[in-house]
């Protein structure tokens, strides 16, 4: 009997692509009415899309690296390289990070008359 690294990457893949994504959860989040929402939901939602943001600028310098030609990509890898700069974006905007977060809060506040 053999088992197929390859499959399980997939299989992994699949089960986990759309639920763990950043970009689904930041959806999910952006599709609520936040007029009756409390300070710190707001405040949660806007951490949400500065660490989105912060994720995404990660993930464009990553692609300026050259990769050696020896690289054979693999798609478990290639899924736990995401997470690992999921991470790195979500410890980069903990604290006062890049100051988007408190930006995007008090324009929501404003507009949202609270």
């Amino acid at each position: 009997m053999s088992i197929s690294i390859d499959n399980y990457s997939e299989n992994l893949l699949d089960i986990y692509s759309d639920k763990n994504s950043s970009a689904g959860k930041l959806e999910e989040s952006l599709g609520k009415d936040y007029s009756e929402a409390s300070d710190d939901e707001l405040m949660g939602v806007c951490k949400e899309f500065e660490a989105y943001f912060a994720e995404q600028i990660f993930k464009a310098l990553q692609k300026m690296v050259p990769e050696s030609e020896e690289k054979s990509s693999s798609g478990t890898l290639d899924y736990f390289k995401d997470m690992m700069v999921q991470e790195y974006a979500k410890s980069a905007t903990e604290g006062e990070g890049l100051g988007l977060a408190k930006m995007l809060y008090e324009s929501m506040k404003r507009d949202y008359n609270t």
